[in-house]
């Protein structure tokens, strides 16, 4: 195979990266589509939702990249191909998240969204990575050298960690335990509190991050960790004290559901 695997469809060769993340916005969007729940909140705090979670993520995506070499951010502030260059999906899921707690707050809505966005975006991300890996060296997404045996020469003679097909591979084991427990909660075979899956999806992809990371050759500059890794950390504490209060919340659910409850 050679590196980029260039799509060919007749009249154009594309690059895979931007097909396949097209692709993996488009699937990601119409599998949340089909699979949320019912019963959705109006259209017009929603909006306000979408918008927030869309411009979080850039900016989150964006900010992470920047802190992957400081030195270099600082240095070539003003130069726009490197400041518009990348973008990190860890950034853009805790970017997101944060500005769609923000908006929730600010339109009203007290209920859980993320239990119906958690599978779409396991899709949407393994679709991605499909892309990045096809791309080889051009993505800068692939690991350190390695003699393991999965490994793969990018086209530079150097056999490297597949870190995208591992990301892949994770993603596909996450995706089936949660649908597995979003299937028993709604056929009321155990009970799960609201959030619990997306909680469940975050805390998960973070760890594989923080693992992953550390046979990735981008600086390291923060006692042996790089950007990422520690934004994981941080998105980690804070999803181990929200999945604490699981229990203490499906009894709660649980006790509301009597028949003698108000």
């Amino acid at each position: 195979m050679t590196f980029p695997l260039y799509l060919d469809i007749g009249f154009a060769k594309l690059h895979p990266h931007p097909v396949f993340e097209t692709l993996a916005y488009f699937v990601g969007f119409r599998f949340y589509l089909l699979t949320r729940s019912k019963g959705a909140m109006p259209a017009s705090k929603a909006i306000w939702i979408i918008v927030a979670a869309i411009l979080g993520a850039a900016a989150g995506s964006k900010l992470l990249y920047w802190l992957e070499n400081p030195a270099e951010t600082w240095t070539r502030w003003n130069d726009y191909a490197y400041m518009m260059g990348g973008k990190t999906i860890v950034g853009g899921l805790l970017g997101g998240l944060i500005a769609v707690e923000w908006a929730k707050k600010r339109v009203g809505v007290t209920r859980s969204t993320g239990d119906d966005m958690a599978v779409p975006l396991v899709v949407g991300i393994a679709i991605g990575r499909i892309g990045c890996f096809l791309a080889g060296l051009d993505d800068h997404t692939y690991g350190t050298p390695t003699g393991w045996p999965t490994a793969i020469d990018f086209g530079d003679g150097i056999p490297r960690h597949p870190t995208q097909l591992y990301e892949i591979v994770f993603l596909l084991l996450l995706g089936a335990g949660l649908s597995v427990l979003r299937r028993g909660a709604r056929t009321g075979a155990w009970r799960l509190p609201d959030g619990a899956l997306f909680q469940l999806f975050m805390a998960g992809y973070l760890l594989f991050r923080l693992a992953v990371d550390f046979v990735k050759p981008t600086p390291h500059p923060f006692a042996g960790l790089n950007n990422v890794q520690l934004a994981c950390i941080a998105g980690l504490v804070y999803y181990a004290w929200l999945l604490r209060r699981c229990p203490a919340h499906a009894s709660a659910a649980k006790e509301s559901a009597s028949p003698y409850a108000e």
